[in-house]
């Protein structure tokens, strides 16, 4: 009996680990543009926000994001897919720490420590397409582990 019990146990904490994701978070939502987000790293969560819908719009916004490094990070690498209708169209990818060629004030920090940004942030995009989109962003360190992953879905209704 006691076989069968731990048995059973076991499967289902191996189900509900298996069919566990994590929650889509919204970023922001107004009348004209919402954007939402799901970490795909099945590992980590984090933290992310902006003060305002409507800011994002303009090109620079402040944005507060957070989380606890699983993985150092002397070298950081950017990965981007902008997704449409379930089809890559638009791959793009940068070194953003590596060394002697830092662009991040977080680029050497060492697993375990606490990542946290608050500050401006520019897309350097002229405008935000209008539609119904994800753009999947992974960063990845030297050893080519996932640091962080996210999908988000960008759903902007003002016309140009």
């Amino acid at each position: 009996m006691k076989t069968s019990s731990v048995l059973v146990l076991i499967l289902v904490l191996l189900y509900i680990n298996d069919s566990t994701e994590w929650p889509t978070h919204t970023v922001c939502k107004d009348d004209n543009l919402e954007i939402y987000y799901k970490s795909c790293d099945p590992q980590q969560d984090f933290a992310l926000s902006i003060d305002k819908c409507s800011d994002v719009a303009t090109h620079t916004f402040n944005v507060r994001a957070s989380t606890v490094l699983r993985h150092s990070i002397k070298e950081l690498y950017v990965k981007l897919n902008l997704i449409i209708n379930g089809k890559t169209v638009l791959t793009y990818s940068e070194t953003l720490c590596a060394p002697g060629h830092s662009k991040l004030i977080f680029c050497g920090k060492k697993k375990g420590e606490h990542l946290h940004y608050e500050g401006p942030v520019t897309l350097g995009i002229k405008e935000i397409p209008q539609g119904d989109y994800i753009i999947s962003a992974k960063l990845t360190n030297e050893d080519g582990v996932t640091v962080a992953c996210a999908d988000f879905t960008v759903k902007n209704y003002l016309e140009y």
